[in-house]
């Protein structure tokens, strides 16, 4: 379905924008435009790629712009056919401090880029939503819950064989840029404790490719106005520590800080609500959108008995992953095994 055709990542630089040009560069698809706000950053994407993929480098595109501003990713939406939405504010603790700028990326950002995909006649428009937006208590999940539902109301306002607008849902992204798997080894190479907010709080796991996959599922399967959920495992911060730390062969001490500002025990990717009408496809559950209208007075004299024996998925009722098995999730990333050689080497 890729081929031939134009994809837009908007926050192209980030981890989830790099994997998808690993694994879609050496296909045929046309074109990918890499559109985000750094320079910085897109010229490094730039350099590395232009060395990695020579004679495919044509096919990357790089637009400097915003999601906060609609005029700039208006420029960049000519002639494209689909769209990967992971432009966000995604740090917890920055977005409690700073809750109006996540809102207007994550929220006001989001409804700019649907709104010039509808214009432009986009044909699908895959967005990347959080765990966090389940049961949300902190402003980043707030705002991230708030972007899914411009996404599904955004979806009542077009036809869906003119635009296909969805979204995924998933849990923690291993070493993924800001999250914690990086910071404990580097605290390994400078000999300081890997510090654990809570040992026993429970997250998913998974990693970059896995969050490729949930996305062209959600290509290939999803209608307009789903959320797409990924299953996936979870594990404690403490074992997680605690595999960082034996594939390294560290005997760093595990420090305990506490729970940071805005931080849950245990995340869910499936809400009790959403069960009453989501349907499990196997690796994935697909909630579909609410479909009645505003005239509520219909459904108070007809009414609706039925409902979906599903529960709640969390990371405290998912597979619970031990050490050993988080060590062999954590040895299939090439980033860890890169890190695992370079510290062996320079020691």
């Amino acid at each position: 379905m890729l081929k031939d055709k134009t994809l837009l990542i908007t926050g192209g630089t980030g981890s989830f924008g790099n994997a998808v040009l690993n694994g879609f560069l050496n296909t045929d698809i046309a074109e990918i435009r890499i559109f985000s706000r750094d320079e910085k950053k897109q010229d490094d994407m730039r350099h590395e790629y232009q060395a990695k993929y020579p004679a495919l480098f044509h096919k990357l595109k790089f637009y400097i712009g915003d999601v906060r501003d609609l005029q700039s990713v208006e420029n960049a939406m000519h002639g494209v056919d689909y769209i990967f939405h992971a432009a966000a504010l995604k740090q917890v603790p920055s977005c409690e401090f700073f809750p109006m700028e996540a809102v207007k990326t994550n929220v006001i950002g989001t409804d700019n880029v649907l709104t010039a995909a509808i214009a432009e006649g986009v044909k699908k428009v895959i967005c990347l939503s959080t765990d966090k937006a389940a049961y949300p208590v902190n402003a980043m999940g707030t705002s991230k819950a708030m972007m899914e539902k411009v996404v599904v109301a955004k979806s009542r306002t077009v036809a869906p064989e003119k635009t296909m607008i969805c979204c995924t849902r998933y849990g923690n992204v291993m070493c993924s840029r800001g999250s914690v798997i990086p910071l404990f080894i580097e605290q390994i190479k400078a000999g300081h404790p890997l510090t654990v907010t809570e040992p026993e709080m429970t997250r998913f796991i998974m990693s970059l490719e896995e969050a490729v996959k949930l996305v062209m599922f959600a290509f290939d399967h999803a209608q307009s106005g789903d959320i797409m959920v990924q299953k996936a495992p979870a594990c404690t911060i403490g074992v997680l520590a605690e595999a960082v730390r034996q594939l390294f062969h560290a005997d760093n001490e595990i420090k305990v800080i506490g729970i940071r500002h805005g931080e849950k025990m245990y995340e869910t990717l499936l809400t009790n609500e959403e069960c009453a009408h989501a349907e499990d496809l196997g690796d994935f559950y697909r909630v579909p959108s609410d479909k009645r209208d505003l005239n509520y007075d219909k459904y108070f004299k007809e009414g609706d008995e039925s409902r979906n024996l599903l529960t709640e998925f969390n990371s405290n009722n998912t597979q619970i992953l031990d050490v050993e098995q988080v060590k062999q999730k954590l040895l299939r990333l090439g980033y860890i095994r890169q890190e695992i050689t370079a510290w062996q080497e320079g020691k």
